[in-house]
């Protein structure tokens, strides 16, 4: 029998790695982004799954307004990153990538906010989705990763060799 006492109570990541990783996998997120041709990014869908510039703009809309939350407990985002409104869009590709941008240096603008013991409190997200900040944090995450792969389907679709999805850096 092995003793897990020490391996369960010990931490797997710094709060650092956490977001360098997330960063990372963003840089690779905005090159997928960034691969589509603008027609396509509004129009081309595939089994019924949203056009991916919807799906961008909930990658953006959770990003901005989860760390907003995250740090001031306001889970809200500007009126154009407001994914839960379907009458507000970005309307074009450069539109879309600059947003990008800017939600990447909020992230990390907002990052070294975050007290240590925040990370373990539990919070309604967006006022519907109780969990821990840090289950929160994975979720927006993962969402983002879940989107991309949609993109990639998406691209391969359209004949486009998408970036390498081992390369996030």
């Amino acid at each position: 029998m092995t003793n897990t006492t020490a391996t369960t109570n010990t931490p797997v990541i710094t709060s650092d790695a956490f977001l360098k990783n997330w960063q990372a996998h963003r840089a690779l997120s905005r090159r997928v982004l960034a691969a589509f041709p603008e027609k396509e990014l509004f129009e081309f869908t595939i089994g019924g799954m949203r056009a991916y510039n919807h799906l961008a703009g909930e990658m953006l809309g959770l990003a901005s307004a989860g760390m907003n939350g995250v740090v001031t407990g306001k889970w809200e985002t500007t009126p154009a990153l407001d994914h839960f409104n379907d009458s507000i869009h970005l309307t074009t590709k450069a539109e879309i990538l600059e947003a990008w941008d800017e939600v990447t240096e909020q992230i990390d603008v907002l990052w070294p906010q975050i007290p240590a013991e925040r990370f373990s409190e539990t919070e309604a997200a967006f006022g519907q989705y109780p969990n821990t900040i840090i289950n929160t944090l994975q979720y927006l995450f993962d969402n983002e990763i879940h989107h991309r792969g949609q993109g990639y389907v998406y691209l391969r679709a359209l004949g486009i060799e998408p970036p390498a999805f081992w390369d996030r850096f």
